[in-house]
C-alpha cells in the first residue's frame, strides 16, 4: 500500500515538491502536465505530495522532459539518465498505470498469429485461477489498487491464455473467471477515476460473459459500464445501458435471488444517472424501485460482487440525497445505519457521503470527523474522488483562518486546494 503522509520517504517528498514549483512556475495546472505525461490528476498529486515514488528512470526522464529539465536537475541523487540505462523494476506504487497498458491492446494477439499447431500450455488448475480472481475482488473492496495492479498483471494474460487452450469443455468455466477479473478491473478503475479505462474492461467483461453461457454475468458486466458511462459524464449511454439490462430482467418470469441482486443494483445505478441530470423524481422512484428488492431479497448479499440488499440501498440513497441537496434526507438515512457487515469501501463511502451531507449544513466538525473515518477506512475513496475533495475544499473556504491543522492535512492529502 501507499505511505501515509506521516512515512512518506523524504526525498520523495523534496523531488514532488521540487516538480511542483516547476510546474507552477510553468503555469500549468496538475491536469493539463498530468495529461501531457499520458498520466492520471491523481497520480500527479500523489508525486507531488511524495505518496508516490518515482523509481523508474524512463519515467523520471519522461517527467524532466515534460518540465524542460535535465534529470540531475530534478533529482540530483539519480544515477544517470543516458539512453543506456536500464528502468529500475516497477514498483508496486504505480497503482493501475500498469494493468491500463495491459488492456490497452488486444489481449492474446501473439496466440492469434501463431502457426498452426498445439495450444498454448495452461500451467495452473482452474480452482487456482479461481482462487485468484477472488482475490482481485477482496482486494478491490478493501481499495488495495497497487496490490490489485500487481495481480492483474500476471492474472490476466493467464486467463486469455487458457481461454483459447483449454478443451471447450473448460472454456464456460475459465470465460466466466475472465469476466469476473475484468468486472474487478472496472470497479477499481471507476474508483480511480479511470473511466476509460474502467469502459475497456468492462466491455471485455461483458463479452467474456457472454461467452461463458451466464447471462446474469452479462448484466453484472453492464452494471459495471453503466458505472464507467457515468464517470465519462455520458449520461445518456449509461442511462440506455442500465434500461435495457433492467428491461431484460424484469421480462424474465422466474428471478432467483441472484437475478434479483444484479436487478436491485442496476436500479441503483439508474438512481445515479438520474441523479447526476438532476432528476429528482425519478432518481427517487429508482431508489424506490431497489427498496422493493432489496425487501423481497431480505438480506444483503454479495451476488457478483455488487454487495447489494437492504443496507446498502439506504447507502445509495444517502449518496442519491446528497447529489440532490437534500442533506437533511441524507443524515437521517445515514446515521442511522449500520454498514459493518459490508467493505471496507461500502462503509468508506457511507461515512464520505455523510461527511458531505455535514458540509453541505455547515456542520464542520462533523464533516470533518466523518471525512477523517472514511480516508481511514479507505483512502482511495478520499483522495480520487471528485466529490470528496469538492467537500474538502468547501471546508477549508468556510473555515478560512479558522481552519483546524487536521483539515489543511486532509485538504493535502486529498490535493483539494490544487
Amino acid at each position: 500500500m501507499k505511505p501515509t503522509g506521516r512515512d512518506v520517504d523524504p526525498q520523495d517528498r523534496v523531488f514532488g515538491q521540487r516538480v511542483q514549483k516547476l510546474r507552477k512556475e510553468q503555469g500549468r495546472t496538475q491536469a493539463e502536465f498530468a495529461a501531457a505525461l499520458g498520466k492520471t490528476s491523481s497520480w500527479m498529486s500523489q508525486v507531488e505530495r511524495g505518496i508516490q515514488p518515482v523509481q523508474r528512470m524512463d519515467l523520471l526522464q519522461q517527467i524532466a522532459d515534460g518540465l524542460g529539465v535535465s534529470v540531475q536537475q530534478l533529482r540530483p541523487d539519480a544515477e544517470g539518465s543516458g539512453p543506456a540505462q536500464h528502468p529500475a523494476p516497477l514498483s508496486l506504487s504505480n497503482d493501475l498505470d500498469e494493468t491500463r497498458r495491459l488492456i490497452s491492446g488486444h489481449p492474446a494477439l501473439h496466440i492469434l498469429l501463431a502457426d498452426s499447431g498445439p495450444g498454448p500450455e495452461v500451467s495452473r488448475s482452474i480452482e487456482a485461477l479461481r482462487k485468484d480472481v477472488n482475490d482481485l475482488w477482496e482486494l478491490t473492496h478493501a481499495a488495495q489498487m497497487a496490490q490489485v495492479s500487481a495481480l492483474a498483471v500476471e492474472l490476466l494474460p493467464e486467463l486469455e491464455r487458457a481461454v483459447r487452450a483449454e478443451p471447450n469443455k473448460a472454456q464456460p468455466e475459465l470465460f466466466l473467471l475472465l469476466s469476473r477479473a475484468y468486472q474487478a478491473l472496472s470497479a477499481a478503475f471507476v474508483r480511480q477515476d479511470e473511466a476509460d479505462a474502467a469502459w475497456v474492461a468492462a466491455d471485455r467483461a461483458i463479452f467474456a460473459a457472454e461467452r461463458s453461457g451466464d447471462p446474469l454475468h452479462v448484466c453484472a458486466g453492464v452494471f459495471r459500464m453503466t458505472h464507467a458511462f457515468v464517470r465519462l459524464r455520458s449520461l445518456g449511454q449509461a442511462e440506455h445501458a442500465a434500461q435495457i439490462a433492467i428491461d431484460a430482467l424484469k421480462a424474465q418470469s422466474d428471478r432467483p435471488p441472484q437475478a434479483l441482486s444484479v436487478l436491485g443494483a442496476l436500479h441503483l445505478a439508474l438512481a445515479l444517472v438520474h441523479a447526476r441530470a438532476g432528476a429528482r423524481t425519478e432518481a427517487k422512484e429508482e431508489i424506490a424501485e431497489a427498496r422493493l428488492i432489496a425487501a423481497e431479497l431480505g438480506e444483503n448479499r454479495n451476488d457478483f460482487n455488487l454487495e447489494f440488499g437492504p443496507v446498502n440501498v439506504e447507502i445509495q440513497a444517502v449518496s442519491i440525497a446528497v447529489d440532490l441537496g437534500d442533506a437533511g434526507e441524507a443524515l437521517d438515512i445515514g446515521l442511522a445505519l449500520d454498514a459493518e457487515g459490508l467493505s471496507p469501501e461500502r462503509q468508506g463511502r457511507l461515512l464520505m457521503d455523510l461527511g458531505r451531507a455535514h458540509a453541505q449544513r455547515r456542520h464542520g466538525g462533523e464533516a470533518l470527523d466523518c471525512l477523517l473515518r472514511a480516508e481511514a477506512l479507505a483512502p482511495e475513496t478520499i483522495q480520487t474522488h471528485q466529490a470528496a475533495r469538492a467537500a474538502i475544499r468547501e471546508l477549508v473556504l468556510v473555515a478560512g483562518a479558522n481552519a483546524s491543522h487536521a483539515l489543511l492535512e486532509l485538504a493535502d492529502r486529498a490535493d483539494a486546494l490544487d
